[in-house]
Parts: structure tokens; sequence; C-alpha cells
């Protein structure tokens, strides 16, 4: 009993000691990856505490239920929208980046090491996905937004990446298992296979979801943790009739996040911190399973082969996937820059582990060593590189606290919102008989110095207070273009990124040289509009942010709609 309340005690002392490092790793911009996986070390059999902790079986169980909620937390998140400007370049790069990936860094580890061709195509499967929880604990922790053509790739890619580096590494794992299978068409059988049955029960599993959200009389605080049992259960199960239970459940979460039920919000609401919690106990256990003397023999090839990934690999394998789409250069290399290494590569080492494979150890040392070299290189500059290549846009209007009303059944999902009024605020020092919305919305009232102040008292709003609105979640959005603050006090606003006009997207060269100044070179005629141009210029994926300059001038895409429509551009002069 006194060995189980001290394990207790320890777990929770781990787990408190990384959350509050996480106020430091944000002042000195580290990733907080990087951060948990430090303090594993630090109480493994080396560090501070030299605690014990060498069972692979035990720490692949923890690793999979974590990968599963963070895989399914992914795939809540992902938008059909994104796929809009991202769907053909992400699929590319999860499929044939990973394999020209797997290639490269296979080759180079049977060099480096003394590999087989097969082993080393191992390793380099082991190391083919991307961490996006890595990537976006960074952009959210330095209050970073990136244009969405390059998130939306960056989010789709690691959260399809992740099955296909799994089902390579597990096909692979099998061929070394069992050398006397022949290693042919039975290979890309078994791939296929992974493939098809994880994405069908993936998405008859989402359906099946969403229709018992529809007919289950349950308090909502158990569709959470329904979601949870329900992904882990299809991990499971799609794993015993032989397909990828990673694909699958990624994919139950889309379809279960893009249901417009009322239950989401309140499910993306605590998966949220169950996601965090995940990446915590996964990365303090893998610090924990690692002896850093034992990587010192194989540290200078490992460090090596971690920067051919970087340098290489990765961006071999992005240049070729996305050439068919023609990216912009610098959205190029910032996805090149961001392939970052996180939990998935460290996992699917404890495989051939766990399958018995000569050496096993081996295997797990060396992605050790190249994801810590990820998170030290790529993680501490990825803002740094944002910003320098242009990437970074004004973050969008939106509320400071939203409260979903999801046990009110209606055809609607109703919210009621909170504001923080400031001094640049459009809505300051007015009544809200005054604001013009462009969606309906209801005044709830104003908290003013702690107080409740009542809408019937029909105050003036201030700066300093938190005014509440009732409204459909679905107009939120235009809403918070007037009641949010605009964000001139904040390291990049609005107003000087997009300019100080802002026109409709339809609008023509000749009406624009009636007011401005435009270059006769160029061939362009008086009769395009500037929605045309941007097409043009981008190829049909046009996102926030894009800038096209013409003469003095510069254009800056700043409303498009789900489709693809430019709706406002903004003007200003270079």
């Amino acid at each position: 009993m006194e060995a189980v309340n001290l394990l207790i005690l320890i777990a929770g002392a781990l787990l408190v000691i990384s959350i509050l490092a996480v106020q430091f790793s944000v002042r000195i911009g580290a990733p907080l990856l990087l951060v948990f996986l430090s303090v594993g070390m630090l109480a493994g059999d080396e560090g501070l505490l030299g605690l014990q902790f060498d069972n692979p079986d035990a720490a692949l169980l923890i690793g999979s239920v974590a990968l599963v909620i963070i895989l399914f937390d992914g795939g809540l998140r992902t938008h059909p929208e994104r796929f809009r400007v991202a769907l053909g370049p992400a699929a590319m790069l999860s499929s044939l980046g990973v394999l020209i990936t797997c290639l490269i860094t296979g080759i180079s580890a049977a060099y480096l090491f003394g590999f087989s061709w097969i082993e080393g195509l191992l390793l380099g499967a082991i190391l083919g996905s991307t961490d996006a929880a890595a990537v976006f604990s960074i952009f959210q922790s330095q209050k970073l937004r990136i244009k969405e053509r390059v998130a939306a790739t960056l989010e789709i890619e690691s959260g399809s990446n992740d099955p296909m580096a799994v089902m390579l590494t597990v096909t692979l794992v099998s061929v070394l298992a069992q050398p006397d299978v022949p290693t042919n068409a039975g290979v890309i059988l078994l791939f296929v296979q992974q493939a098809l049955v994880g994405g069908i029960v993936g998405w008859l599993s989402g359906r099946i979801f969403v229709w018992g959200c529809k007919h289950l009389e349950l308090h909502v605080s158990f569709f959470p943790l329904l979601a949870v049992a329900g992904a882990v259960l299809v991990f499971g199960l799609t794993a015993q009739l032989g397909g990828s239970g990673f694909l699958a459940v990624y994919l139950m979460g889309y379809v279960v996040g893009n249901a417009r039920l009322p239950q989401v919000m309140h499910i993306l609401r605590v998966h949220d911190g169950l996601a965090w919690l995940s990446q915590i106990v996964m990365f303090l256990m893998l610090g924990l399973l690692m002896t850093p003397s034992s990587t010192l023999d194989i540290l200078v090839p490992a460090l090596i082969l971690a920067v051919v990934l970087i340098f290489v690999a990765r961006p071999l394998a992005v240049f070729i996937s996305l050439a068919p789409f023609r990216f912009p250069w610098r959205d190029q290399i910032f996805i090149s820059w961001v392939g970052l290494r996180g939990a998935v590569p460290i996992v699917l080492a404890l495989f051939p582990w766990i399958a018995g494979l000569e050496n096993q150890q081996l295997y797990f040392e060396i992605a050790f060593v190249v994801v810590l070299v990820s998170l030290v290189v790529q993680g501490w500059s990825i803002t740094w590189i944002a910003r320098k290549l242009g990437l970074e846009i004004p973050p969008e209007p939106e509320p400071e606290f939203r409260m979903p009303l999801d046990s009110i059944h209606s055809k609607q999902v109703l919210e009621v919102v909170v504001y923080e009024i400031t001094d640049d605020s459009a809505a300051a020092e007015h009544h809200w008989s005054e604001i013009n919305l462009s969606q309906p919305a209801d005044f709830v009232g104003l908290i003013r110095d702690g107080v409740w102040l009542r809408a019937n008292t029909n105050p003036k709003l201030q700066a300093g207070d938190s005014l509440m609105v009732l409204a459909a979640a679905d107009d939120v959005s235009r809403i918070s273009e007037v009641l949010a603050s605009t964000g001139t006090s904040k390291r990049i606003n609005r107003k000087s990124f997009f300019g100080d006009f802002v026109l409709n997207a339809d609008v023509t060269l000749g009406d624009l040289a009636s007011f401005y100044v435009l270059p006769e070179e160029g061939g362009e005629d008086l009769n395009t509009k500037v929605s045309d141009i941007f097409l043009r210029r981008f190829h049909r994926r046009v996102v926030v942010g894009d800038h096209v300059v013409m003469g003095n001038l510069m254009f800056t895409a700043r409303e498009v709609a789900d489709d693809g429509t430019i709706l406002k551009v903004g003007v200003k002069p270079q």
C-alpha cells in the first residue's frame, strides 16, 4: 500500500511540475513538449529522482491510448472549409511526402548504422510523421496566427500522416518479424487493407456516434466521456479487423466534429484538456523510459541522421509533393521547416521492441535523439521564421468567452458570448440600442467593476466592461467584427496589416483607376476584377492575408468565403 501511495505521489508531483513549467517555457519560447520530455528525463533512471521504468509494453499501451485521444481531438478540430485550400496538398504530403521521407531517411540510416535496407526503411517509417500538437502548441503559446493555407496544410497533413507512418511501420515490422515471407504483393495488400478498413470503420463509427448523440437522452456531461470511450473502442475494433486504428479514430473525430451537434462544443472543451493531459503523460513516460547515457555510442550518426531528415528529406518531400499545386515559395519553405517530430516517432519505435526484432532498443534510441534535435532546432525557431517569411496575420475578432446552451433543444445552437470592451472597441461609449449588428443578438447585460448591470438599465458601454450577448453560434463571427476589440494594441493589428480602406473584391481596375494611379505595364484589362487577379496569382487557393502588389498599392485579401470567393480586400500604399 505504501508503494502505491508513493507512486501516486510521484505521478502527481510530475504532472504538477510539468504544468507549472509551461509558464517558464512560454517565457523562453521553448516547445512545451520538450519541457515535458525534459521533466521525464530528469525524473528518470539517470536523473534527480532515479526512477526506473523499462517496460516497453506498458509504454506502448499508455502511448497508444494517448495518441488515440490526441488524434480524435485533431479530427474534431479539422473543419471542412480547410479542405478547400489544403486537401490536395496535405494528402500528397501525408502519402507521397511520407514515402519520400521514409526512403531518403531509410537509405541514410542504413548507411550510417549498417542496417539492411528493410531495417533502414523501418527507421525511416518510424521518423516519417510530423507532430501537429508540437507545432500548434508553439503557435498557441506565442499567440501566433499564420495564413490558413499553411496552417490547414500542416493540420491536415499531421493528422493524416500519423496513420500513414503507423501503417508503414506495422508493415515493415511484420516483414522483419517473418523474414521467410516474400516481400512482394503481400506487403502492398497489407498496407491497402490497413487504409481501407481504417477509413470505412472510422467513417461508420462517426456516423453511429452522431446518430447516438441525437437520440440518447444523457446528461450533457456524459457525451465527452462517451466520445473518449467510443474512440478507444473504435481503435481496438479496427485493429482487430486488420485496419489502422489511428486512421479510424481521426476520421471518426472529423465526422463528429463537423456534424453540427449541440454537444460538440462541450466535447471540444473537455477534449482540449484531455489532449493536453495525454501529451503530458506520454512525454513524461517517454522521458522516464529513456536512459541518456545509452545514446552516447550512436550520438554522432543519430545527429547526422537528424540533419539529413531536417535539411534534406523533409524539404525534398515538401517541394516534390507540392509541385503540382504551385504553392508560394514562402509557404513551401515554412512547411519544410515545420516538419517537427514529436511523440509519434518515439511511440512507433516501441513496435520493433515489442516484436523482439534485432536492434530493437537501437530504433528507440535513434528516434529519441532525432525527436530531441527536432524539438530544439525547429521548435525554438518556428515563430521567428513564420514572422520573417511574412506568414503571420492578425487574429480574428472573437469573444473572450463562449458558453453554449447545449442543454436547450433548439434548431440553432445558442451561446452566451462575452466581449471585453477596450478603448479601441467600436462599441465603446455607445448604448446597446446604438450598435448596428448584421446578425440578430440580444443584450444580456454587462459586468462593470464586478457588478452586474442588467440590460433594462441601458448602460453606456465603457472600457473595462464585460459585455454579455445571446446569439446563435453560427452568427458569432459576424457579431465579433463589431463587438470585439480591433486589436490596435496587439503586436500585429488588423488596421496596419490590411490598410485603412476596405473594398469589395469585385471592384474592377477601371473603377480603381479613378482614384489610384495604377501601373500601365502588366497588360491587365480595366474590366478585370481584383478578385480575378488574386485567383490567378494563387491558383484559386486564396486565403486571408494573401497580398497582390500593383504599382505602389498593396491589395490584401481581408475576407474569403468558405467556397473560396473573395469578398473584401484591404488597400494600402507601399
